[in-house]
């Protein structure tokens, strides 16, 4: 029984899972939770990228030290855009920072005056979003960021975290692409982009595809962890890349989307090449890579951030719900009087009055309680899919008749049925866990267990149950 520990840390928290391959089913065991709170210094936001690593390598020794399991490979995935650099020595140069850093506010349109966002969008193809690598780095340079100056390697989070376990230094495809420096029809870095705007093109590391082996473990961890000189693999490891990979839909199958729900949801189809052109640029949408030579062509959206910064603020004022009571206060209290745009809310901190002033102030019932405020996020964010929905559709040219909807927000049954009544679709929910389920069998394609893409689907549909939401008036097949 081929046994794999999935590394996946999320914006909210990580976790170390055990996928255990057996006649053609995969289980998942949680090993170790934790986590992943951001931290505010004087010069910004970061992540406690240290800590992450502490708490990986203790999950490592779960497995290893104190169940004494013998595995067969390690994966990581994580969020997309973010980096660390590092020096000549190897040595991290300074703290990666958090997407949500005001650095890069309104570096875009300084970016935009060197090279015009056409151009970007042309070579690149990626949804404009200030978080992207590419502003980040544009904010550094115009800083004259020391790191930058004396940096050797860029690594995006999860190959810096490999990093630490291997010594490779290099950039998986998936999360490279998150970047906007990748370009995806040449299947390189846009590094005449980077020239143009001075960011040192030494810096990038060569590119591997998802499922290559990085290499053992150290000899330190080996020991430490007690897993021995246990295989890396580079899995799919943008999170959504993995979660996609999971998506328990059939390969003949062209009449679905997906959306990965969490912190953010990703709507989207897979195409089998970049789709690049002027209305794309106009709806925004990206073109990332994905596991099996696929394109995940997908819209960005909120997702489940809002309602966490809210949960966390009604925390702090010592009322503190579960996702599951959040979810029954709105479908107690009905439909919601207002809808938000869901992408307005780029920063942390007082989300409930933030939403209040954006209701306010665009002329629109501001949302009195608790229930309604979670009501209308729902809501909102149920809109804003039919809205990407529709842009789909017209540029597809055809009718997506189902929404997988995979991932931890997969969990809400109330937002699940707004999104099958709004949209008009049928919506198959779960698996939650699909980033784990993917990150483990791509690396089960790397190591030649699972033949490919398609065999890893038919893993997943043998494994989990979904659930299915028909829309109103329609019955559930």
């Amino acid at each position: 029984m081929p046994k794999y520990l999935a590394i996946d840390i999320g914006a909210e928290s990580g976790r170390v899972m055990l996928g255990t391959l057996e006649e053609g089913r995969l289980a998942l065991e949680e090993l170790h939770r934790f986590p992943n709170q951001p931290v505010r210094l004087p010069t910004g936001l970061y992540w406690d990228t240290l800590r992450l690593f502490h708490e990986m390598v203790h999950g490592l020794s779960i497995a290893g030290r104190e169940r004494g399991l013998k595995v067969d490979g390690i994966g990581i995935d994580t969020w997309g855009v973010d980096f660390g650099l590092l020096g000549s020595d190897g040595a991290l140069l300074d703290n990666p920072r958090h997407y949500r850093d005001a650095r890069t506010d309104g570096i875009m349109d300084k970016l935009f005056g060197v090279v015009p966002r056409e151009e970007v969008f042309q070579r690149t193809g990626i949804q404009f979003m200030q978080l992207n690598s590419l502003y980040q780095l544009y904010a550094m340079r115009i800083t004259d960021s020391p790191a930058l100056n004396a940096a050797s390697k860029l690594l995006f989070m999860p190959d810096l975290l490999a990093y630490f376990l291997t010594g490779a230094q290099v950039a998986e495809l998936t999360i490279a692409s998150t970047s906007q420096f990748y370009d995806p029809r040449e299947r390189r870095f846009a590094t005449g982009v980077l020239h143009r705007l001075g960011i040192p093109v030494r810096i990038l590391p060569e590119i591997v595809p998802p499922g290559s082996r990085l290499g053992a473990l150290l000899p330190h961890l080996a020991e430490s962890t007690k897993l021995g000189s246990v295989p890396v693999f580079a899995t799919a490891g943008h999170d959504t890349a993995s979660a996609v990979a999971a998506v328990p839909a059939r390969a003949q199958g062209m009449d679905w989307c997906y959306i990965s729900s969490g912190t953010w949801s990703l709507m989207g189809v897979e195409v089998p090449e970049p789709v690049i052109d002027d209305r794309v640029q106009e709806l925004n949408f990206t073109n990332e890579a994905g596991a099996g030579g696929r394109i995940r062509f997908l819209k960005n959206i909120a997702g489940m951030w809002l309602l966490q910064e809210c949960r966390r603020a009604w925390a702090e004022q010592g009322q503190e719900y579960t996702y599951e009571r959040l979810a029954q206060m709105a479908a107690e209290f009905g439909p919601a009087r207002a809808h938000i745009d869901v992408d307005a809310f780029l920063h942390p901190g007082g989300m409930p009055e933030k939403i209040a002033d954006w209701c306010r102030f665009n002329g629109q019932p501001v949302p009195q309680s608790h229930a309604e405020i979670t009501r209308t996020i729902l809501d909102s964010l149920a809109v804003r899919y039919k809205s990407v929905l529709d842009s789909l559709e017209r540029i597809l040219g055809r009718r997506l008749e189902v929404i997988h909807i995979v991932g931890g927000g997969s969990r809400n049954n109330v937002l699940n049925q707004i999104v099958a009544d709004t949209t008009g679709r049928t919506v198959v929910a779960g698996p939650t866990e699909a980033t784990a389920l993917g990150n483990v069998l791509v690396q089960a394609i790397g190591a030649g267990v699972v033949r490919d893409l398609e065999e890893a689907r038919a893993v997943v549909r043998a494994s989990c149950h979904p659930e299915v939401f028909a829309p109103a008036g329609a019955t559930a097949a």
